[in-house]
């Protein structure tokens, strides 16, 4: 069912930001519940009942984490033929001409919407202009791009906030426990994304002000091989000369925590180092709950719904937000600090309360 009269509507469509990740204020819609579950269940029933079907093209990154894996099944649930549409899925194998390739591909396949979850946040302003040339939608999710002037809204996490929260975090924590020379390792996520741009630029931020030495910075590309690559690597030019690594997400932890083990390198509660990741999957929170990851910022990937809603208020003529932002919880292995504060990346300071892991199946999202 084509609405090509949408196109039209792109000038008229407002920025209207929701929740800022990690913010203290209430909600304006559109944020993840606390619990984990969807906030709304995808409404294209009223597609399936009229018997129209929408057409969505879907360009993933890949399927290298957990959290890209319940990604895409959120998406995948949201867009299904019962819910009266007609999802065209393309796994870009965390290859950007690919991605660009099937994005191509959507818009002569005459979709009538597109969602893409950027492998990179550059080079995209041609085959967005193509998007917008063919009166074709598009959201993005997830990472962010740089040509948001051809996107109707975006969906996701508020990167920087998470890495300002990792270094607002350890700073307490080392203060708590009595460190006073911190030593760190970094293994970042895909170079070039804005997940790594904004959790390095973040927690870099707190490390330059406390005068944290950052040994190296090396890219585990979001894998669990990566991320036990790498930390081989450090545990073998650093060998007792750090006390934190930081990962940037929860499978790159699993892969520094085998390649530690295998190292006789101690970590998490009690350990020699302290080690923070990002992403809270139920494995992640697990690790948490042993007390092997002393912290874990949460990066909700269930945002399949909000792209449904998204859709439904395109297609009844409705405005829709230019932003919605996540609302993520702070994971911690230790009671001994009830928050932390930090200024955020809109400059405001919150505070946001640290939930202690006892029960990871039933605080886990995903």
């Amino acid at each position: 069912m084509k609405k090509r009269l949408l196109a039209g509507m792109f000038a008229t469509l407002m920025a209207a930001s929701m929740v800022a990740c990690g913010s203290d204020g209430g909600s304006t819609g559109g944020a993840a519940p606390a619990d984990g579950g969807e906030a709304t269940e995808a409404e294209g029933g009223d597609a399936a009942a009229s018997g129209d079907v929408i057409t969505v093209g879907f360009a993933q990154v890949g399927h290298e984490s957990d959290w890209r894996t319940a990604s895409t099944k959120s998406v995948q649930d949201a867009f299904s033929a019962a819910n009266g549409y007609d999802l065209q899925f393309v796994d870009c194998d965390n290859d950007s001409k690919a991605q660009i390739d099937a994005v191509r591909q959507f818009v002569q396949n005459d979709v009538d919407y597109i969602v893409i979850d950027p492998i990179v946040s550059t080079g995209w302003d041609t085959v967005l202009t193509e998007c917008e040339d063919a009166g074709i939608p598009v959201i993005v999710i997830d990472r962010t791009i740089e040509d948001s002037d051809k996107y109707v809204s975006w969906v996701g996490s508020e990167f920087m906030n998470e890495g300002l929260a990792s270094g607002a975090w350890l700073k307490a924590y080392a203060e708590a426990k009595g460190i006073d020379d911190l030593n760190v390792l970094v293994i970042e996520g895909s170079n070039g994304s804005s997940a790594q741009i904004g959790r390095t630029d973040g927690f870099k931020k707190y490390a330059d002000e406390e005068g944290w030495t950052i040994l190296d910075s090396q890219d585990g590309n979001f894998t669990q091989e990566g991320g036990q690559q790498v930390m081989e690597s450090y545990c073998k030019s650093y060998a007792g000369k750090f006390n934190v690594v930081v990962c940037q997400n929860d499978n790159e932890a699993f892969g520094a925590m085998d390649a530690m083990k295998a190292a006789g390198v101690s970590y998490g509660v009690d350990g020699d180092v302290i080690l923070i990741s990002f992403d809270a999957c139920k494995a992640g929170l697990e690790y948490v709950q042993s007390g092997d990851i002393n912290a874990d910022f949460m990066c909700y990937p269930l945002q399949g719904s909000y792209c449904a809603d998204i859709i439904k208020a395109l297609q009844n003529g409705e405005t829709v937000a230019k932003e919605t932002f996540m609302t993520e919880p702070w994971y911690v292995a230790e009671d001994i600090l009830p928050s932390i504060t930090y200024t955020n990346n809109a400059g405001e300071e919150v505070t946001e309360d640290l939930i202690v892991v006892t029960d990871a199946a039933s605080q886990a999202s995903y």
